[in-house]
């Protein structure tokens, strides 16, 4: 009962000032070289001078804010150093760290991202793709940051009304891939600006072989036609009030139609569901596609293929609630906040790097049974034990991350539907939305496609 043992481990880090420099085990993801070579470019009037928080270190200290959100500065840093031992320096003043990231700035980060960003699945990974078309989502989200002056200046924060309630809010865009969650391409700003404003920037990062799925907030001419313009196809719910004219029919019900000098597909189907508890909800879709094939893509396929639209929404969940545990961000200027929301991009891409890089060896699991929090959490524990700073000789894609992400599979996805509301003063979801389910029940759905060239909201064949 008194016997003891006694564990001794080898750790193996960046030698002198720095050693705090790493992210554990995700560090080979982010190795030191790629950082190195970020800095040179973006910002090498920081790498001039070595000292005593060089530039490199403080790119790991942004990216290790974003896995411990609930800590201060000075605890962030002392995380990055607890596994290090006799190597473990002193800690910095909260003002030091402070002066640190404004050294550096936002531009760092901003092309880490660009470097990490960018689909990650297979084409056989489960999923992913559809007859050989990669699925590519895109929506927008809003991320609070603090309320100071800067900041409500910067993100046009209305003054009427309640001008003393809830955070500024920055506009947040994303491209992502279904399956995986992975994000392609992302740009952020003022919520003054609107989604399509924001969309048209991400757009040179479509390329053929891709579909494009979005909601009806992407329903706009001037859109459809700069995706099409790339050579992706798309796939969009249209809004009520659009009229498009009717130009040919096909035996599957859909139609052939022309938007903004594109031609274009249209597809129409009624979606109902029926809950656990007997209830039903039926809501009628209309899709546009540039997939104008009927016999190579079914009308039926497409209007399922739509709901994988929903994994971009889940890639938020993470983002947003799981990552930063639904906290404010830190900055209280522009900068600062630019510079904290590309670390958490980073952070968040490197962990579905990891995430995917397991699943991988598994063929047969699809990645999204990979549990985001599992990763979290294991990768939080290698930064403090400060284990796998440099891969060895022998590359592991599997890791210690990804074989607790294995041994944790989540169960495949099951039809069901969710309540969205959200118990927080001033949400329309919480006043706007009486008859959504108070819990999440299993549900059967059922899709029939309907003829839309009878359609009262098809215009008949120009003369």
């Amino acid at each position: 009962m008194s016997a003891q043992s006694v564990t001794t481990r080898i750790i193996r880090t960046a030698a002198g000032v720095f050693a705090p420099g790493h992210l554990g085990e995700l560090t080979q993801i982010v190795p030191f070289e790629m950082v190195d070579a970020v800095l040179a470019e973006t910002a090498p009037a920081a790498q001039r001078r070595i000292r005593l928080l060089p530039a490199r270190v403080t790119v790991y200290f942004l990216l290790a804010m974003s896995l411990f959100p609930e800590r201060g500065y000075r605890a962030v840093f002392s995380t990055l150093t607890a596994g290090l031992g006799e190597l473990r320096p002193a800690t910095p003043t909260s003002s030091a760290l402070r002066q640190a990231r404004s050294r550096i700035g936002p531009r760092p980060l901003a092309a880490l991202f660009a470097l990490l960003a960018g689909p990650l699945a297979w084409p056989r990974t489960p999923g992913a793709c559809w007859r050989g078309l990669r699925l590519i989502a895109i929506d927008g989200t809003g991320i609070t940051i603090p309320d100071s002056t800067p900041n409500r200046v910067w993100t046009n924060k209305p003054t009427a009304s309640h001008p003393t309630a809830g955070y500024p809010l920055l506009r947040l865009l994303t491209l992502a891939e279904c399956g995986t969650r992975a994000l392609i391409g992302a740009v952020f700003g003022s919520p003054a600006q609107g989604e399509l404003a924001y969309a048209a920037t991400l757009t040179g990062r479509l390329h053929p072989g891709m579909v494009l799925l979005a909601d009806r907030n992407f329903d706009a001419a001037t859109f459809i036609t700069q995706v099409a313009a790339t050579g992706a196809d798309l796939l969009i719910r249209l809004k009520a009030n659009r009229r498009p004219p009717l130009l040919g029919r096909h035996r599957d019900g859909s139609i052939t139609s022309r938007i903004g000098g594109t031609n274009v597909r249209i597809i129409e189907a009624r979606i109902t569901v029926t809950a656990a508890d007997g209830s039903r909800r039926s809501e009628h879709y209309r899709l546009v596609t540039t997939l104008l094939d009927p016999d190579r893509y079914p009308a039926a396929e497409l209007i399922e293929l739509y709901h994988q639209r929903w994994d971009i929404e889940t890639a938020y969940l993470a983002l947003k609630h799981t990552l930063t545990r639904g906290r404010v961000l830190r900055s209280q200027t522009p900068a600062g906040a630019e510079q904290e929301l590309w670390a958490l991009l980073v952070t968040y891409q490197i962990l579905r790097i990891a995430m995917t890089d397991a699943t991988s060896t598994r063929p047969d699991v699809d990645p999204d049974r990979a549990g985001f929090s599992v990763a979290l959490h294991a990768a939080r524990d290698q930064v403090i034990t400060a284990q796998a700073v440099i891969a060895g000789t022998r590359i592991d894609l599997v890791g210690t991350i990804g074989a607790h992400v294995l041994a944790a599979l989540l169960p495949a996805r099951r039809a069901r539907i969710c309540p969205r509301t959200v118990k927080r003063p001033l949400s329309k979801y919480a006043y706007k939305k009486p008859h959504q389910p108070r819990a999440c029940l299993k549900v059967v759905i059922d899709v029939t496609v309907t003829d839309a060239a009878t359609s009262p909201l098809t215009r008949p064949t120009p003369p």
